[in-house]
């Protein structure tokens, strides 16, 4: 019996099916496995009441394979640059994810519910574990693996994690703070080696039964945290859900990623970030096509280019810091083996580069635009012109404005704050709160719109443009960072009076921290520079080494208001030259 049917999507691959209308048709995939529950209308569309990823559309996948109705591309593709090199089918990957399944079951006990932090670089151990995860419905909770042990303590205890996997360049970091974690019951090491009071991660799967029963899932279950920064305060937990991350897919269709089951995507951003869990992992195997993933410890252009020229990837996802690094190399001298599409993402990216891009290569470069809470909330199609500046339309599911303070519909043309509709109907891809933070969620909407933060405007066509942040969020090289964090890890300095963190433009990054520093009374030092440098280093051993100031200016007081608040948007709009 067919409950729902997602009439306005339309696959450019079809099946012919072999037991009914519907069955092994990617798009329908809960609507095969889980007929038997009522679904819920929502707005126009029904979805199912009860959705899995891992078994309503990796499994289905995995069955289509089977049957020999998928092209011979695998499902994920990761080399090193160093020789080694994995490839897994969709049945592979549900063999090897089950097991990881029953290590974090049976050995960790972890239960239904329960939460995992997971703070690995782009290693394959990464998918096995965002998959076991949902077939034992833990909520995984991602985090960058620069991430330091205050970044790491923190974590722990607002998430109140009871498992941690990790490698043993950051365990030491664990376990220098686990014992101030009363929830933290179970720590997991990905590594060849071992360690006093860790399980080798390795080990423990690889001797694993494959047989495992994905539990059930409502499509409203939390599955995925991420923290993001935030102005003021310690990063938010931004939890999403099955139908969030996972069902959203298979509603919006291929609406910024023209994928398929014979294409092959390379995504290269940060595995702690939303962008990876999009498009290295739910939309991609949405499609049934190739995840590809290269190491990269170090993002350089020749390891980029020559991987470009090496390997069948048609689709290629970065931030603009990507692209203005590729930029300064003679294209002209790679060829390119089957790129066909290429989309940046985190920031906006100047029009000089995607002009000199397309120059060199012959390709476009399609801006997104998207936050943490919703993923993708605008794009530029394959089948869109390309407006330089623009980050383009609005993407399926969102009712995008640029509205005024009263939550009023600006016209087009007027400048405002960028904002997506959220009542009566919330969106299916919407966030589903910041956990334990009634009050920041109920800050993020104003009327009937979700406020982004963001300031923009949006001409005749539908297109945005974004003109700027909203508050003081700094975003360099697609890292969200707070102020507040590199402020608080220049005040521990002893000699730190006080200090503001804000953006400065950067021809590389877009933009970087800059600190404005005020010294200590009881502190002189005639070497500013060996100052600056070691402020730097404070800071980069204090938190995560992404966030610290890559410019610092020492000054005699800071601008206040009357109550006492730094005034960052007059420091922010000075190194932008709107003084």
């Amino acid at each position: 019996m067919k409950l729902f049917q997602l009439h306005h999507l339309k696959f450019l691959w079809t099946l012919k099916p072999p037991n009914g209308p519907f069955h092994g048709h990617p798009r329908l995939f809960a609507s095969d496995v889980h007929s038997q529950y009522e679904p819920i209308r929502r707005g126009k569309e029904e979805i199912p009441k009860y959705f899995n990823f891992a078994s309503d559309v990796l499994d289905k996948w995995s069955e289509i394979e089977k049957a020999g109705k998928r092209p011979s591309n695998p499902a994920f593709w990761w080399i090193n640059g160093k020789g080694e090199e994995v490839k897994w089918s969709f049945e592979e990957l549900g063999f090897l994810s089950r097991k990881v399944a029953n290590v974090l079951t049976k050995e960790c006990g972890l239960q239904k519910g329960d939460r995992l932090l997971l703070i690995l670089p782009r290693i394959p151990e990464w998918w096995l574990v965002n998959v076991a995860c949902m077939r034992a419905g833990i909520v995984l909770i991602p985090g960058v693996s620069q991430l330091s042990a205050k970044d790491i303590l923190y974590r722990l205890q607002a998430s109140k994690a009871k498992c941690i996997i990790t490698t043993d360049k950051l365990a030491a970091a664990v376990d220098s703070v686990a014992s101030e974690c009363q929830f933290l019951k179970t720590k997991l090491m990905v590594s060849k080696g071992r360690r006093e009071g860790w399980l080798n991660f390795t080990e423990l799967y690889r001797n694993q039964a494959a047989d495992h029963s994905c539990v059930k899932t409502r499509i409203q279950d939390p599955m995925i945290i991420f923290f993001t920064s935030g102005t003021t305060g310690s990063p938010k937990m931004a939890q999403h859900s099955q139908g969030s991350l996972g069902f959203r897919p298979l509603l919006s269709e291929r609406y910024w990623l023209d994928l398929t089951p014979s294409g092959t995507i390379w995504n290269t951003a940060d595995t702690g970030w939303i962008l990876t869990s999009i498009a290295s992992l739910f939309d991609p195997w949405t499609f049934g096509s190739c995840i590809f993933i290269h190491n990269l410890p170090q993002v350089e252009s020749s390891i980029i280019l020559n991987t470009l020229c090496r390997f069948p990837i048609d689709t290629l996802v970065g931030a603009p810091t990507l692209f203005r690094m590729l930029v300064q190399n003679d294209l002209s001298s790679y060829k390119f083996m089957n790129l066909k599409c290429c989309m940046s993402g985190g920031e906006p990216l100047n029009p000089e580069v995607m002009e000199h891009w397309k120059r060199q290569t012959g390709l476009d470069i399609h801006e997104v635009y998207g936050q943490t809470e919703m993923g993708i909330i605008c794009y530029v199609s394959k089948e869109m012109k390309i407006k330089p500046g623009s980050m383009g339309k609005a993407a399926p599911l969102y009712d995008v404005q640029i509205i005024d303070k009263s939550a009023n519909i600006l016209p087009p043309g007027q400048q405002g704050e960028i904002a997506v509709r959220s009542k009566p109907i919330r969106p299916l891809g919407f966030f589903s709160e910041y956990v334990d933070n009634p009050k920041k969620t109920a800050e993020s909407e104003r009327g009937d719109f979700y406020v982004t933060g963001d300031k923009g405007t949006m001409d005749e066509d539908g297109y945005f443009q974004f003109i700027g942040r909203d508050d003081d969020i700094i975003i360099s090289s697609g890292y969200r960072i707070g102020p507040f964090e590199v402020e608080n890890a220049l005040i521990e300095h002893p000699a730190v009076a006080e200090a503001a963190a804000v953006s400065s433009p950067d021809p590389l990054r877009g933009e970087v921290v800059k600190a404005f520093v005020v010294l200590s009374p009881a502190f002189s030092s005639s070497d500013l520079k060996s100052l600056t440098r070691d402020l730097q280093d404070h800071v980069k051993k204090t938190t995560a080494p992404y966030k610290y100031p890559r410019k610092v200016e020492f000054v005699q007081e800071l601008p206040k208001t009357v109550t006492g608040k730094i005034k960052r948007n007059e420091l922010r709009n000075k190194e932008w030259g709107r003084m």
